[in-house]
């Protein structure tokens, strides 16, 4: 499994509008061979940060992921941020937080 974690620094009264200018996005990765997860959500305590969260079976699935992104190109108009970090982590296992 691989895990794309991190956040992006926006104008805090363009958030929503950044949010939800990624919703079709979100869409489409979620629909993706290999995506278990894909979200952009505003953080409830930091009202200039949005956070990333995704979670791919492989990272053969996230390639191609991000290989469609290249291709498709920079998106024309929306909200772009001021700042991202954005890294990746290769995960050998996992298990219940309850036990």
């Amino acid at each position: 499994m691989v895990i794309v974690g991190g956040s992006f620094e926006v104008d805090p009264d363009q958030r929503e509008e950044f949010v939800a200018s990624r919703h079709e996005s979100m869409k489409k990765s979620r629909s993706e061979p290999g995506c278990l997860e894909y979200t952009v959500a505003a953080d409830p305590i930091d009202p200039g940060r949005v956070v990333l969260f995704e979670r791919w079976v492989d990272q053969a699935a996230l390639d191609t992921h991000i290989a469609g992104i290249r291709q498709a190109g920079p998106q024309a108009g929306g909200v772009a941020p001021k700042s991202a970090s954005i890294l990746v982590y290769d995960i050998a296992g996992e298990r219940s937080l309850g036990g």
